[in-house]
């Protein structure tokens, strides 16, 4: 059980099926990693890729903000067919994509194709290090990030991600949010290919 924090549908609690094993972002971290977000974007136009999406926490809580274009990546069917009915339920259906795939192979197969102000990735927590690291590579090195994006992994706390992209970290309790900024060279090719 989780309730979305914000916006149109605040306080609305969702309850996910009790076979499902997923562990949602708590209320506390959400709020706080929301009002980081919220003094540098407008929720109602940004794009946001939400990596690991488990039962759509994260996705729901962008779509309750006015969020427009939330693309939820998400392996396991049960899951995905979860977010797909919650967000009918919630009438979020045009603002919510979701795409059933590992999300490794999906960063692999769809590079190039979008670009994002706010890419989300909360992998399981068991996640080993080389695999964050790889999930870093894949988002910064194919420019899923716009020039003024940001990327943002959720992981324990005893983990230190350190990356050239890094920017900051915050922590709350055993989990924390570290940020990444997109690369240069990202930034001038999308910049070249608008102009």
């Amino acid at each position: 059980m989780y309730r979305i924090i914000s916006g149109k549908w605040k306080a609305k609690k969702i309850a996910a099926p009790r076979h499902f094993d997923v562990r949602p972002t708590t209320d506390f971290a959400k709020e706080a990693l929301f009002s980081i977000l919220e003094n540098t974007y407008d929720m109602q136009s940004v794009s946001v890729l939400d990596l690991f999406a488990g039962i759509g926490s994260i996705s729901l809580e962008f779509a309750s903000r006015g969020c427009q274009d939330v693309t939820s990546v998400e392996m396991n069917p049960k899951h995905t067919s979860f977010i797909n009915s919650t967000a009918a339920e919630l009438d979020m259906s045009l603002q919510i994509s979701t795409q059933r795939g590992d999300v490794y192979d999906w960063l692999k197969k769809f590079r190039n194709n979008k670009s994002y102000e706010i890419v989300f990735a909360d992998a399981p927590f068991e996640t080993e290090e080389k695999k964050y690291h790889e999930l870093l590579s894949l988002v910064l090195k194919n420019k899923y990030l716009k020039p003024n994006g940001v990327l943002i992994v959720e992981h324990q706390s005893r983990l230190k991600l350190d990356h050239p992209n890094f920017k900051f970290t915050r922590k709350y309790g055993n989990v924390s949010f570290s940020f990444y900024e997109p690369t240069p060279e990202a930034e001038e090719e999308i910049s070249n290919q608008e102009n």
